[in-house]
C-alpha cells in the first residue's frame, strides 16, 4: 500500500471549486481539451480546467525528489507527520527547483524550464486529484507560482482516487518517452523498489519502466548494496544519503556486472573486489580507474602505501574461523578475513565522508582531520592504481597473441560457411582464393618461426604447427 498522507486543509474549497468548473465546461457544450490517462490498466481521458496555482498542493509521495528528501532531516520529518503544511510545501517547492545531486544548489534544468513557460507558456496540463493534489506537472507549478502565474491548466483525475491510483498514474506519465524532466538515478531505483514492496512482478515492473528484468534486478542489487552503505557511514550524527551517490550510476552498473562475473568462481574474491572498488567510488575516482581494481588490488598494491592512522583503525586479517551450523552438529568455513578486512576500510572511509559532508553537524576539527584522512587514504589509492594498471597492461599483452589466433580461427570457420554458400551459387573467385591461402601459408611460416624462438618447451598446438610448416619446407 503507498503512504496515505491524508487530504490537504483547502480539500473541500478545492473540490467545489473542480466540480463547478466540470460543469461549467459540460454546459458549454462543444470540444473540449482532455488529457488522456492510465487509469487501473486502462486508457481514460479527463477533462482540463484552470485551477488556481496557490490552492494546489505538491504531492509529498512525488517520486521526482524521494531521495533529496534526506537533504535536510529535520523538514523531511515534518512531511511525514504533516505532509500540506506551509513548511511541509515549502520544502517540497524548495526540493523541487534543487540539483538532484546536491540539493543546496539551484538546477539549471528548473531555469529553463522557467524560460520556457515565461516565453511560450504551459504547453502540456498537470494532472490533480478533486482535493487538488498535484500528481503530474509538480515541478510546473513551482515554476508558475515563482513566475506570479495565476492559473494552471490541470487534468481531473476521477472522485473514487486513492494514494495508489496516484502513485500508479505519476508513473506512468513519468514514464513516458518524452520532453519531461527524467527521474534522477536514484529515485529510479527508489520507485522500482516501492513498486516490489507493492508485491508486483519485476516482469510487470520492467515492462512499466521500458526496461528489461535484468536490469531491475541489476537495480535492485546497486539499491540494496547503497543503502548498506549509508547505513555503514553512520558516525556520531554524521550520515551520508542516498543523493550522495547520484552521480556514480555507471561505476555502479559496471560494479554490478563484474560482481556477477566473479561470483560465478569465487564469492570471496568478487566480495574483495567490491569492497575495494567501492571504496574507490566512494573517493571520486573515475570509472577508468575504478576498472583497474581487481580482487587482490588491496593486498598487493594498496595496504602498504595507506597512512598508519587509517591501518590502526583497520583491524588485520584474522585466520579462517569456522561457524557452527546449529542442530547440524556440523561447522562450515566463515567469510574470509581478508573481506572482513576491506569492508573496515572501506567503513573507514565512509564515515569520514560522512563527517566532512555533515557541514555545521560536525566541529570544525571533525571536519579538518576527516579531509586529511580523505586527502591521504586518496594519494594512497591514486599511487596504488599506478603498478595496478601497469600489470593490467601486461595482462592484457599476454592476451593479445592468442587471442588473435582465436579471431582468425572464427574468420577461417565464416570462410567455411562462405565457401559452402558461393559453391551453390558458382560466385567463388578461383584464383583470388588460392592467392589468399598462399598469404595464409606465408603468415603460418613467419608464426611457426616466431613460436619456435619464444616457446622453449611448445605444447601441442605449437608442434602441430612446427611439424605443418616443416613439412613444407618453411621453417
Amino acid at each position: 500500500m503507498s503512504k496515505d498522507f491524508g487530504r490537504p486543509p483547502l480539500a473541500a474549497e478545492n473540490q467545489h471549486l473542480v466540480e463547478s468548473r466540470l460543469k461549467e465546461l459540460l454546459d458549454a457544450g462543444g470540444v473540449q481539451e482532455t488529457l488522456r490517462i492510465e487509469w487501473r490498466g486502462q486508457p481514460t481521458q479527463v477533462e482540463v480546467i484552470d485551477m488556481p496555482v496557490n490552492m494546489l498542493y505538491y504531492n509529498p509521495g512525488t517520486h521526482r525528489i524521494r531521495a533529496q528528501r534526506t537533504h535536510d532531516p529535520v523538514r523531511d520529518r515534518g512531511l511525514d507527520e504533516d505532509a500540506f503544511s506551509r513548511d511541509s510545501q515549502d520544502y517540497l517547492h524548495f526540493l523541487l527547483k534543487a540539483l538532484p545531486s546536491d540539493p543546496s544548489k539551484r538546477d539549471p534544468d528548473f531555469d529553463a524550464l522557467l524560460e520556457s513557460l515565461r516565453d511560450f507558456k504551459q504547453n502540456d496540463p498537470g494532472l490533480i486529484t478533486r482535493d487538488g493534489i498535484l500528481v503530474n506537472g509538480n515541478t510546473r507549478r513551482a515554476a508558475l507560482q515563482d513566475l506570479g502565474e495565476a492559473n494552471i491548466r490541470v487534468g481531473v483525475l476521477p472522485s473514487s482516487c486513492t494514494w495508489d491510483d496516484i502513485n500508479r498514474v505519476e508513473l506512468a506519465l513519468q514514464l513516458r518517452k518524452d520532453h519531461r524532466r527524467d527521474y534522477s538515478y536514484i529515485n529510479r531505483l527508489l520507485a522500482i523498489d516501492e513498486q516490489i514492496g507493492l508485491g508486483r512482478t519485476v516482469a510487470d515492473i520492467a515492462r512499466e519502466f521500458r526496461t528489461t528484468a535484468r536490469v531491475c534486478e541489476q537495480d535492485r542489487w546497486i539499491l540494496a548494496t547503497l543503502n548498506d552503505l549509508v547505513e555503514r557511514s553512520r558516525t556520531g550524527g554524521a550520515q551520508l544519503r542516498l543523493l550522495d551517490f547520484e552521480d556514480h550510476q555507471e561505476k555502479l552498473k559496471e560494479l554490478h556486472r563484474r560482481w556477477i562475473k566473479e561470483s560465478a568462481s569465487s564469492q570471496e574474491k568478487a566480495d574483495l573486489m567490491k569492497e575495494s572498488r567501492l571504496t574507490a567510488i566512494i573517493l571520486g575516482f573515475s570509472k577508468t580507474d575504478v576498472r583497474l581494481i581487481e580482487p587482490d588490488f588491496k593486498s598487493r598494491y594498496l595496504d602498504t602505501r595507506l597512512p598508519e592512522a587509517v591501518r590502526s583503525q583497520v583491524p588485520p586479517a584474522a585466520p579462517a574461523a569456522t561457524v557452527a551450523i546449529p542442530g547440524l552438529n556440523r561447522t562450515v568455513r566463515a567469510a574470509d578475513p581478508k573481506v572482513a578486512e576491506a569492508r573496515a576500510l572501506t567503513d573507514s572511509v565512509l564515515r569520514v565522508k560522512a563527517v566532512e559532508a555533515a557541514g555545521d553537524s560536525a566541529s570544525l576539527e571533525q571536519v579538518a582531520e576527516a579531509a586529511k584522512t580523505i586527502t591521504a587514504v586518496t594519494a594512497a589509492v591514486e599511487e596504488a592504481l599506478e603498478p595496478a594498471g601497469k600489470d593490467a597492461r601486461v595482462r592484457k599483452r599476454k592476451q593479445a597473441a592468442p587471442d588473435r589466433i582465436v579471431d582468425a580461427s572464427h574468420d577461417i570457420d565464416q570462410c567455411i560457411t562462405d565457401l559452402v554458400l558461393s559453391r551453390a551459387s558458382r560466385s567463388l573467385d578461383e584464383e583470388i582464393f588460392d592467392e589468399a591461402v598462399l598469404k595464409l601459408r606465408e603468415s603460418l611460416g613467419k608464426l611457426a618461426v616466431e613460436a619456435a624462438r619464444s616457446i622453449k618447451e611448445p605444447g601441442d598446438g605449437v608442434t602441430w604447427l612446427l611439424d605443418a610448416v616443416r613439412g613444407e619446407g618453411g621453417a
